[in-house]
């Protein structure tokens, strides 16, 4: 398996054991999920720019998000994952989290998505939260939904 991570804004650089983190949380979500480490995938560490862009092409809406995954369909390849810089780091400061943890969490996130895991329903929510929060505890982060 290969984890491609792709650093396109500078303010990541800064977060110490940054792609250590991402990696783990890749390989935990892969885990949790019951997936073989046997495809590839990327993780983007971007902009607010770019993720608005990606999200108003592929997705219709004009504006930045935190986090975006785009499936591959492919056997060797799952597909990629893109966190948004400026929105992490805000929702982070206000949740009280630090910017690795929410990174953690994002990049969780994501891979489930690209495993076909969503939250569209109440019926998904419940069973893509719950998976969330053991992966992350196994990162030892605390629960993103509960309040601090």
């Amino acid at each position: 398996m290969s984890i491609t991570l792709v650093i396109q804004d500078a303010r990541w650089r800064k977060l110490r054991g940054l792609s250590t983190r991402v990696k783990r949380a890749v390989k935990a979500a892969l885990a949790e999920a019951g997936v073989a480490e046997t495809s590839d995938l990327t993780v983007m560490l971007t902009t607010n720019g770019r993720v608005q862009k990606l999200n108003a092409a592929f997705r219709g809406k004009d504006k930045p998000t935190n986090v975006l995954s785009f499936p591959a369909g492919l056997d060797d390849y799952l597909g990629d994952v893109a966190i948004a810089y400026g929105v992490t780091a805000r929702e982070a400061k206000e949740a009280k989290k630090t910017l690795l943890d929410h990174t953690t969490h994002l990049t969780v996130h994501g891979v489930l998505h690209l495993l076909g895991y969503d939250h569209v329903t109440t019926r998904q929510a419940n069973k893509m939260e719950p998976m969330e929060v053991r992966i992350l505890q196994t990162l030892k982060v605390a629960n993103p939904y509960e309040a601090p």
